[in-house]
C-alpha cells in the first residue's frame, strides 16, 4: 500500500504548478486580457484532444460498468454533495442573500479535472483517465441543472444547454470510435499530434486555477470567515468523503471506477464554481472563501482520504 509520504509526493507537484499560475498572474506575466484566450485553448482544444486520446481506445470503457455506472455515479454524487452542503448552510444560519445558495453549489461541487487527472495519472496510469473523464459527464451535468438551479433559480433546461459543448461532443467521438473499432484506423500522424496537443490540457489548466484565483487574494482579510470557512472544510473534508466512499464500498461499481469515486472524495471544490457564482447572481465571496481553504487543507486530507479509501474498498 502507498504510504501516506508517497502520496504527499504525489500530490504536491499539482499545487506547485497552481502556485505558479498565481505568480505569473501576481507579476504580469499572464494578463487580464489572456486569460480568456487561454482558457478557450484549455477547454475547446488541449480537452478534446485529450479526451480522444484517452478514450478513443481505452479497453476499459468497453465495460458497461464503466460507460454506464460512471455518469451516473457523477451525477448522482453531485446532486447529493450539494443537497447536504445546502442543509448544513440552513443549519449554519446562511439564508439567501447571505451565501446560501453559494455554499452548497461551491461546497457540492468536487474539483472534477485538474487537480484528480494528474494524480489519476501518477498512480493508475494515463489508462485510468477514460473512466475519469466519462465520470466528469455526470458531474457537468448535475452542474448546469441541479447546481444552477440551486444558485441561481434557472430551470433545468436552461441548465441544459451548458452541456452542449466542445468536450462532450470530442467524448461522443471518442466513445463512438472505441465501441466501433474505428480508432485505429485513424493515421498515426493524427493521432500523435491529438496526443502532443491533449498533453498540455493538465499543466496548462493548473496554472491557469492559479490565474483565476490569484485577483481574489488582494484583501487577505476577507478570505476567511469562520462560519463559511469552517463549515465548508467539515463538509467537504470529512462528511463528503465519508459519503463517497460508503457509495463506493456497497455500489456495483467497478475497481476503475471505485477508484475514481476515491479521488473524487479525497478532492476539495472546484474553482469552476467561482465563475458560476458571479455569472449566476451567486456571492462570489463566499465561493472564493470555499475554495481557497477547502484547497489548502487539502494538500494534506487528499493523501490520507486516498490512502484509506484505497485500502477500505480494496483497489
Amino acid at each position: 500500500m502507498t504510504s501516506y509520504v508517497q502520496l504527499f509526493a504525489t500530490v504536491l507537484p499539482v499545487f506547485l504548478v497552481v502556485v505558479l499560475g498565481v505568480l505569473l498572474r501576481r507579476h504580469g506575466w499572464v494578463k487580464e486580457e489572456a486569460e480568456e484566450s487561454l482558457f478557450n485553448f484549455v477547454i475547446k482544444v488541449a480537452t478534446p484532444c485529450l479526451i480522444f486520446d484517452s478514450v478513443a481506445t481505452n479497453a476499459a470503457l468497453r465495460e458497461p460498468g464503466n460507460l454506464l455506472l460512471a455518469p451516473l455515479a457523477g451525477f448522482g454524487l453531485t446532486l447529493l454533495s450539494i443537497g447536504l452542503a445546502y442543509v448544513v448552510a440552513r443549519g449554519l444560519g446562511l439564508h439567501v442573500g447571505t451565501g446560501l445558495r453559494t455554499f452548497a453549489l461551491t461546497v457540492g461541487i468536487a474539483n472534477y479535472g485538474y487537480l484528480p487527472l494528474p494524480i489519476s495519472d501518477a498512480m493508475f496510469g494515463v489508462e485510468a483517465r477514460g473512466v475519469l473523464l466519462v465520470h466528469n459527464v455526470g458531474v457537468e451535468a448535475a452542474i448546469w441543472t441541479g447546481g444552477i438551479l440551486v444558485v441561481s433559480g434557472l430551470s433545468p433546461r436552461e441548465g441544459w444547454r451548458k452541456l452542449l459543448n466542445v468536450p462532450l461532443f470530442s467524448l461522443l467521438f471518442a466513445l463512438a470510435m472505441n465501441l466501433t473499432g474505428l480508432a485505429p484506423l485513424v493515421p498515426a500522424p493524427i493521432l500523435a499530434a491529438v496526443k502532443w496537443i491533449g498533453a498540455t490540457m493538465i499543466p496548462l489548466g493548473l496554472v491557469m486555477t492559479g490565474v483565476s484565483i490569484q485577483p481574489h487574494l488582494g484583501d487577505p482579510g476577507k478570505l476567511f470567515s469562520p462560519r463559511i470557512s469552517l463549515g465548508a472544510c467539515l463538509v467537504r473534508l470529512l462528511v463528503l468523503p465519508v459519503t463517497f466512499l460508503v457509495v463506493a464500498k456497497f455500489a456495483p461499481f467497478t475497481p476503475e471506477l471505485k477508484r475514481v469515486i476515491v479521488l473524487q472524495a479525497a478532492m476539495p471544490t472546484a474553482v469552476i464554481s467561482i465563475i458560476i457564482a458571479r455569472v449566476y447572481g451567486g456571492q462570489p465571496l463566499t465561493a472564493v472563501q470555499i475554495v481557497l481553504v477547502t484547497t489548502t487543507l487539502a494538500l494534506f486530507t487528499i493523501p490520507a482520504w486516498i490512502q484509506f479509501g484505497l485500502r477500505w474498498l480494496g483497489v
